[in-house]
C-alpha cells in the first residue's frame, strides 16, 4: 500500500504504466495479493521457468480499461462505482478471482454487494446497468447478473411508480405548487400521481432488442396484463422501425418516464427488430392491433422478412380480418411486380380468413340462413371491405382480369347478400380497361348474382354501355322478376285478408306501443318507400314492353317481307303460271293475330282447309 499522506495515482508513459505509489516499481506483488488467476499464472511460470516472462489473460472482459479498474483496486486507489460500469466490474472481478480468500473485502464481494443493495433497489439504475452488459453479455449470463436485474425491472413495473422513493422521483416532471410528499421527512416537492399503465414504455425502449425480448418474456412469465406487453412492443416499435407511428392505431404518442436516463437510443437491425417483434406479440385481437399488424406487413414487405415471419403476420391478420380498414389493407407492391398493390398478400390474407371461420354444420338449422348464424357478421363485414377493396385497385390499368375474379371468388357466395359491391368494382374495371373483349367481360360478370342486385344495380345495368349485350339482356330478365316479386309482396302487404291471424287482435289502449310479429310491422314501414319504387320500376317496365312491341313488330315485318319473295304466286309471276286463288289465303293472316272466335264462325275455315291441297295452275 502507499505510504500514508502520499496520493496514488496511475499515469502513463508512452506503453508503460506507472504508480507514484514512493514504493519500488512491483506490479506483480499486487496483483497477486488479489487476484487468484494472475497469482496462479505467476506460479505455474515460475516452476516451468526462471527470469522474465509474458502472459495473455485469454478471454478477459472489458478491455484495458477494465483491467485498469481492477489493477487499481489491487493497489489501494479508490475505485468508484456506479450503475454504468458495476456489472463489467462485477464480471472482471470473477474472471481474476478477486475472492476474499485472497484478500478481506476483495472486488467480487464489494460489487456484488454493490449490485444487490444499490443497482436492484433502482429502477434508474437497472436500465442502466443493464444498457452496459452488452460487453459481457455471457459471463453476466453465467452470474445470472442480467435475469436478476429483469426480475427486479418486472417486479418494480407491477407496483406504483410512486413507491420508488426519492431517488426514483426526483427524475420525473412532479413538481407541482401543492400536495407534496415527503421523503425522510424532507418536503420533496413532488406530488402523488396515479400509476399510469404506460410509464415504462420509454425507459425499457433504450435497451438492446435482445434485452427487450428477455425482459418481456420474463414480465409475461410474471403474469403481467398482455395489453400492457402489446403497449409496450408497439412502442418499441415505433421507435425504431419506420413509419409505423402511422400505424399505432390509437396509441398515445407520449408516455410519462420515471427516470431521467439521458441515453441515446440504442442501435438495432431493423429485421431482427420485426421477427423478434412477431415473436413477442400474443394472440390478441382488436381494431387497433390489426391495424398495428398491417402496419407492421407493410414495413416486412420493405425489410424482405424470412418467408416464417412474413406468414406469422399474415395470419395474424387474417383470423381478425373483420377488424381491418380499407387504408390500411391497401398495401403498395414494393417488388418488381407492374401492379401498385400487393393483390397476392391480401388473397392470402383473405384464405387465412376463411380458414379460421368455423363452417356451419350440414344438419344444422342455422345452415339453412346465413343471416341467422353467429359467424354471418364477421364475414359479411369482410364480403364489404373486399369488395371496397377491389374497387379501389380496379383503376391499376396493369392489373389482370384473372386478378379481380380470384379476389371475388377467394370469399363464398353466402358472405354477400347484395353483388352491389361486386358490380361496382367490376364497372371501375371496365372503365379503366376498355380495351377489354366482350368474352373477358362476361366471365368476369359471371361471379356477379343478377338476383342479388338491388333495384338500384339493376337500373343502372340496364342502362350500362360497358358491359356486354348478353349481360345487359340477364340484367333485365331479373330486374323483371325482382319489379313482379316485390309488387306481389306489396300487393300482399296491402291484402288485409292476408295479414296473420292474431295481428287483428293487437291491443289499442296502450298509445304509441308496436307489437312486432312474423316481421309484420317492418314490413308495413318499408311500404311506402316501395310503392314510390314500384311507380318508377312500372313506368320503366312499360317502356321496355313498349320497346319489346315495336322490335316484334319489326320482326313480323322483315319475316312477312321474305315469306311473300318466296310464295307460289310470285313464282308463278316470274314462271308465267297463274295461280288459281283459294278463299283460305286471305283468312290465313287473320287466325294468327284475331282471337278465337265462336263455334259457327270456325267451320268455314275447317272447310278451306281442305282445299288447301288441291292447286290447280292454269297457262296464261
Amino acid at each position: 500500500m502507499a505510504p500514508a499522506g502520499r496520493m496514488c495515482v496511475f499515469f502513463r508513459e508512452g506503453n508503460d504504466w506507472f504508480c507514484n505509489a514512493g514504493l519500488p516499481s512491483d506490479i506483480t506483488f499486487p496483483l497477486i495479493s488479489k487476484c487468484g488467476k494472475i497469482a496462479k499464472i505467476v506460479e505455474e511460470s515460475q516452476s516451468a521457468q526462471k527470469g522474465i516472462f509474458t502472459t495473455t489473460l485469454e478471454g478477459f472482459l472489458g478491455g484495458p480499461d477494465t483491467f485498469l479498474l481492477a489493477a487499481k483496486f489491487c493497489y489501494g486507489v479508490k475505485v468508484e462505482f456506479t450503475a454504468r460500469n458495476i456489472i463489467m466490474v462485477y464480471c472482471v472481478a470473477d474472471y481474476l478471482e478477486m475472492t476474499d480468500e485472497y484478500g478481506e473485502d476483495n472486488l467480487r464481494s464489494i460489487s456484488e454487494s454493490f449490485f444487490h443493495n444499490n443497482v436492484l433497489r433502482s429502477w434508474k439504475d437497472c436500465i442502466m446497468a443493464l444498457r452496459s452488459s452488452e460487453p459481457v453479455g455471457k459471463k453476466a449470463d453465467e452470474l445470472k447478473i442480467i435475469s436478476k436485474c429483469l426480475n427486479s425491472l418486472s417486479m418494480m413495473v407491477c407496483t406504483d411508480p410512486s413507491l420508488f422513493g426519492w431517488p426514483m422521483m426526483m427524475y420525473g416532471s412532479l413538481q407541482s405548487p401543492g400536495g407534496s410528499i415527503l421523503w425522510n421527512g424532507i418536503n420533496t416537492g413532488a406530488r402523488i400521481r396515479s400509476s399510469e399503465s404506460n410509464w415504462w414504455f420509454e425507459d425499457v425502449s433504450y435497451l438492446s432488442v435482445f434485452l427487450f425480448e428477455r425482459l418481456i418474456r420474463t414480465m409475461e412469465k410474471r403474469g403481467i396484463r398482455p395489453e400492457n406487453l402489446v403497449g409496450a412492443i408497439m412502442y418499441y416499435a415505433k421507435k425504431y422501425l419506420p413509419g409505423m407511428g402511422r400505424w399505432q392505431g390509437g396509441q398515445s404518442t407520449h408516455t410519462r418516464t420515471v427516470a431521467s436516463l439521458n441515453l441515446t437510443p440504442v442501435v438495432v437491425d431493423q429485421r431482427v427488430l420485426l421477427e423478434s417483434i412477431v415473436k413477442l406479440l400474443p394472440e390478441k385481437k382488436g381494431k387497433s392491433f390489426c391495424r398495428f399488424l398491417l402496419g407492421l406487413l407493410r414495413v416486412a414487405l420493405i425489410l424482405g422478412v424470412n418467408d416464417l415471419c412474413q406468414d406469422s403476420l399474415e395470419r395474424r391478420i387474417g383470423v381478425q380480418l373483420d377488424f381491418a380498414t380499407l387504408d390500411s389493407l391497401l398495401i403498395p407492391s414494393y417488388s418488381d411486380s407492374d401492379t401498385l398493390y400487393n393483390t397476392d398478400c391480401v388473397e392470402r390474407i383473405i384464405h387465412h380468413f376463411t380458414s379460421s371461420e368455423p363452417k356451419p354444420s350440414l344438419f344444422s338449422p342455422l345452415s339453412c340462413d346465413l343471416e341467422d348464424s353467429p359467424s354471418s357478421g364477421p364475414i359479411k363485414k369482410v364480403a364489404r371491405l373486399i369488395d371496397s377493396y377491389m374497387a379501389e385497385v380496379a383503376s391499376d390499368v396493369n392489373l389482370k382480369p384473372g386478378k379481380m375474379r380470384t379476389l371475388a371468388e377467394a370469399l363464398p357466395e353466402s358472405s354477400r347478400s347484395l353483388n352491389d359491391g361486386l358490380y361496382r368494382a367490376l364497372d371501375i374495371y371496365f372503365k379503366a380497361h376498355p380495351w377489354l373483349p366482350d368474352k373477358e367481360k362476361e366471365l368476369l360478370c359471371n361471379i356477379i348474382d343478377f338476383q342479388k342486385l338491388s333495384i338500384d344495380a339493376c337500373a343502372h345495368a340496364s342502362q350500362n354501355e360497358r358491359l356486354p349485350l348478353r349481360v345487359i339482356l340477364q340484367v333485365l330478365f331479373f330486374e323483371q322478376l325482382q319489379l313482379r316479386a316485390a309488387l306481389a309482396g306489396c300487393l300482399h302487404v296491402l291484402d288485409p285478408e292476408s295479414a296473420p291471424a292474431g295481428l287483428t287482435n293487437i291491443p289499442t289502449d296502450i298509445p304509441g306501443q308496436i307489437i312486432q310479429r312474423d316481421g309484420w310491422v317492418s314490413v308495413v314501414r318499408q311500404n311506402r318507400v316501395l310503392k314510390v319504387d314500384l311507380e318508377t320500376m312500372k313506368s320503366r317496365v312499360g317502356e321496355l314492353e313498349e320497346d319489346l312491341s315495336k322490335m316484334k313488330q319489326e320482326m313480323r315485318r322483315v319475316t312477312k317481307s321474305h315469306s311473300s319473295l318466296s310464295s307460289p304466286r310470285f313464282v308463278g309471276r316470274r314462271t308465267g303460271c297463274k295461280l288459281v286463288p283459294r278463299s283460305s289465303d286471305a283468312q290465313e293472316d287473320i287466325v294468327e293475330i284475331t282471337p278465337p272466335t265462336p263455334r259457327v264462325s270456325v267451320e268455314p275455315t275447317r272447310t278451306s282447309s281442305a282445299s288447301r291441297h288441291r292447286r290447280t295452275f292454269s297457262l296464261t
